[in-house]
């Protein structure tokens, strides 16, 4: 046969896919492109200008090009749907994959990149395969309908719902993008019963105008992660008697759990069998110096049941971390040695996480989410839950701030508030002072028409703790916590009085 880019047939083989976010451009385009050594690059047709972008670097790269359409007249892209409709549908041959295992790279999929470009994160066909059965875990059967909507360049969209579907051999309804005003609409439509759900989805939901109808529909499961116990709750009152299956696991991570029993809150409880196969333990973390108390050995020590500790996960044959592809030192950086023993060797899972008396297992916070002021830490999504419980609050954005001349990071929020409501600062400062001892009540408040998240509908933190808390910088509406009156208007005259250390935190 001919090969592909030589004539118009092409040769047909085993490769690795790297899924690439569609939002990205220039710089990071190329990143992500070339930090996994691909050497073909495949768009859609509507992205076309932003792969003219980069054309001439990926054309110095000998980087074969195709956009899927028909026809294309850019020197350089090749179009592929006219290539597709030629090929033969008759089956491969076996012998095109004999050199693959259970081992070999599957798919890159990328981290975020919160705080700097993303790294791609190597799977195997065997994490694939793993990751088809969450369905199963799940209940989901054959005969079901699954709603994705998420992006199919993570792994909650392609492989816990795309290749899960596949393996269940249910029906998928596909959306380009999440709408919360059609979300329902969609599900009655398509004869929907089972959802997936990521970061603050579910409570985009729940803050949807309440309908009459909001019972009606076929939806049985929720498949995902990222809900939180007072959204669960408000969730299953409103639309109905759903089953909600909490997952928990990273994208490159040798750990996860899952929630089969609907405890609410929890993401998963603790199985022996699960922690044999699976070796994992929850540490003492200093959160000021970012880093595992060890001992006068230099050992770690476990937190003890109910008390907060990082989750780490023994690297083992049959628990391994692949790692990110071409980085070696970011995956060196999610290593832990010595932890209890001389020459372990452990994932750092990076999150904090607690379990309480009877096993269940709560996620807490992020290692770089979670402050230290005072000498306590605090937690930015415990915050950020009683927030949200204010009448005119809609979301909540917890972080820490540096203060000249101050040791820590004191608490800010950035808010976005509900349709038609302004905000209370007196009403909101009462609220916390009931709920929240004082060093984890936030001094500053900033006031957004929308909180940005990324592709997973995780909130962005790193920008506005850079951002800060001074109104020549910042043009939102901002807030400082005065304790006698509440949160006031913040002044240029506060800022500085604060900055110059008369106004004491």
């Amino acid at each position: 046969m001919k090969r592909w880019g030589e004539s118009e047939y092409f040769y047909p083989m085993e490769v690795g896919a790297s899924l690439l976010n569609y939002n990205i451009r220039s710089k990071s385009l190329l990143h992500c492109f070339s930090c996994c050594g691909a050497n073909v690059l495949i768009a859609a047709a509507e992205l076309k200008d932003a792969v003219e972008e980069v054309l001439p670097t990926l054309r110095e790269q000998n980087v074969s090009v195709y956009i899927l359409s028909k026809n294309c007249d850019t020197l350089g892209i090749e179009s592929l749907a006219d290539k597709i409709e030629e090929a033969s549908d008759e089956p491969l041959s076996p012998d095109l994959r004999f050199n693959v295992t259970m081992k070999s790279a599957a798919l890159y999929i990328y981290t975020s990149g919160t705080t700097g470009l993303p790294k791609a994160a190597v799977i195997n066909h065997e994490r694939v395969w793993m990751a088809s059965f969450l369905q199963t875990l799940a209940g989901v059967a054959s005969d079901d309908v699954i709603y994705i909507y998420l992006p199919l360049y993570h792994s909650a969209g392609f492989l816990m719902g795309l290749t899960g579907a596949i393996e269940r051999g249910n029906t998928v309804a596909l959306r380009r993008k999440f709408s919360a005003s059609q979300f329902w609409e969609d599900c009655r439509k398509y004869n929907i019963t089972v959802i997936q759900y990521i970061g603050e989805i579910m409570r985009y939901l729940c803050n949807r105008p309440k309908k009459d109808n909001d019972r009606d529909h076929n939806v049985r499961v929720a498949l995902g992660n990222g809900i939180r116990a007072d959204t669960w709750s408000e969730f299953l009152q409103r639309y109905g008697d759903i089953r909600i299956c909490e997952c928990y696991g990273a994208t490159e991570g040798n750990i996860g759990f899952v929630n089969y029993v609907g405890k609410v809150g929890a993401i998963g409880r603790e199985v022996f069998i699960h922690k044999k196969f699976s070796p994992y333990a929850l540490i003492k973390y200093d959160t000021e110096r970012e880093e595992p108390v060890r001992d006068s050995r230099g050992f770690c020590a476990e937190v003890p049941k109910g008390e907060t500790g990082l989750l780490v996960a023994k690297i083992t044959k049959t628990a391994p971390f692949t790692g990110y592809a071409r980085n070696s030192q970011q995956t060196e950086k999610k290593k832990l040695r010595d932890v209890f023993e001389k020459g372990d060797l452990y994932f750092n899972s990076g999150d904090l996480l607690k379990i309480d008396q009877e096993g269940f297992v709560y996620f807490q916070d992020r290692i770089g989410d979670t402050f230290r002021w005072k000498g306590e830490n605090v937690a930015t999504t415990e915050v950020a839950d009683i927030l949200i419980m204010v009448d005119c609050i809609e979301e909540a954005n917890v972080y820490g701030v540096k203060v000249p001349g101050h040791e820590g990071r004191i608490g800010m929020a950035s808010l976005k508030l509900k349709d038609g409501c302004q905000f209370d600062g007196v009403g909101t400062y009462q609220h916390l002072q009931t709920y929240l001892p004082s060093y984890a009540r936030p001094r500053f408040i900033r006031i957004q028409d929308s909180l940005v998240v990324t592709g997973t509908y995780k909130q962005m933190k790193v920008k506005l703790a850079e951002e800060g808390f001074n109104p020549a910088v910042v043009q939102d509406p901002l807030y400082f916590l005065d304790e006698s009156k509440g949160y006031i208007p913040m002044t240029q005259d506060f800022y500085d009085a604060i900055i110059g250390g008369s106004i004491r935190l």
